[in-house]
């Protein structure tokens, strides 16, 4: 072999692995990292477009990419439809595609819900201009979990620069049925990319299956994330609308050990009024929730947990801290219930894995 060939072989050989390296992107086994500034490298870098991920994503989600139909929605008619409700209708049961709709700005007074049989289903709006899917429902009228404004009960669902809220008024402790939830989310295999929820009271019902929220900011009064889903909250902020009454962040509903059930909150900020907020309660016995390297404002109440009345929810249940800052991330004085976590401890629950990421997480969509 000549010199000039042997180069060009060891040539070859660094651009195919340099190939491969790009190609297998998403690392279920990546942690997110400790500084704020490298957590968007870190998300492009291991989560790649679908392109170069196929054979590790879901099948079914590769071949309805592959086939995305784009319906526009405009309240001035310049669209395909002037309502979200008439879009989803027009979808068949049993899709296998990815739908987009692009959703014009505007308000958007419908109660919207999208049936399991719809899945691969993608809502898009511009950050500028971004659509308010808004409706009154409370708690009274249509049970808790059923007053959201968007319900979605399908699989791989998806959300970017799209507000939800729900309009009714906030709870005065007094009327009964008073809640009013902006989503409720049950269908398996979620992403929410800057995304606003606005409520008062239980916000986001994250009802159950794998879900990821990321750049999303999510307000709310009591319980305003709710609920027994596995989900992971990356650099998103929590906004408290406090007063003098108690205020709470987060009620998980995990049931026993054996549940996979768990929100992971990671580079989040705690921001809002207030100084008696909870991180979270124990709704359940085995209720499961982790702040890492987060910002938490003076709004929380130096307990920081609260086992919900039931001190034998102190040995079960799961109420993580690790590497947050701020005046409200001082442990001294913390609740019983409370665990900090150990470098060791914590690092099951910073890596994609914790979502099974590599199988169906994709970039933002582009609109």
């Amino acid at each position: 072999m000549t010199s000039k060939t042997r180069t060009f072989t060891i040539n070859v050989a660094i651009i195919v692995a340099l190939f491969s390296a790009n190609v297998v992107l998403s690392d279920d086994n990546a942690a997110v990292p400790a500084e704020r500034a490298e957590v968007d490298s870190w998300f492009n870098s291991n989560i790649g477009p679908l392109e170069q991920r196929k054979s590790t994503l879901d099948p079914a989600l590769v071949t309805a990419e592959a086939n995305a139909t784009i319906v526009k929605v405009n309240q001035d008619g310049s669209g395909d439809f002037k309502s979200i409700t008439d879009a989803i209708n027009s979808i068949p049961s049993g899709n296998t595609q990815r739908v987009i709709l692009n959703i014009g700005g505007g308000n958007y007074q419908e109660k919207i819900k999208i049936e399991k049989t719809k899945p691969f289903i993608t809502f898009i709006g511009t950050p500028s201009n971004m659509p308010n899917l808004t409706y009154g429902g409370t708690a009274q009228e249509y049970g808790t979990v059923d007053s959201a404004t968007l319900i979605v009960e399908s699989d791989y669902f998806v959300a970017s620069n799209i507000m939800i809220s729900n309009s009714a008024p906030r709870p005065d402790g007094k009327k009964s049925g008073a809640q009013a939830v902006a989503m409720r989310i049950t269908g398996d295999k979620a992403a929410f990319y800057n995304c606003k929820f606005l409520g008062f009271q239980d916000t986001i019902c994250d009802d159950k299956n794998i879900h990821f929220f990321k750049d999303c900011l999510i307000q709310g009064t009591v319980d305003f994330i709710f609920g027994n889903g596995r989900s992971l909250y990356l650099k998103n902020e929590l906004r408290v609308l406090g007063n003098a009454e108690m205020t709470v962040i987060v009620a998980q509903a995990r049931k026993s050990e054996s549940e996979k059930s768990l929100y992971t909150f990671v580079h989040c900020d705690v921001t809002g009024t207030g100084t008696g907020t909870y991180l979270g309660r124990a709704w359940m016995a085995y209720s499961k929730v982790i702040f890492a390297y987060s910002t938490l404002s003076s709004v929380l109440n130096p307990l920081g947990w609260s086992n919900n009345r039931h001190p034998e929810y102190d040995k079960t249940s799961y109420f993580g801290e690790y590497m947050n800052t701020g005046p409200g991330a001082d442990t001294k004085g913390r609740a019983p219930i409370t665990r900090q976590l150990t470098d060791a401890e914590v690092k099951p629950f910073l890596t994609l894995g914790s979502i099974e990421a590599s199988k169906w997480l994709l970039p933002p969509p582009k609109a």
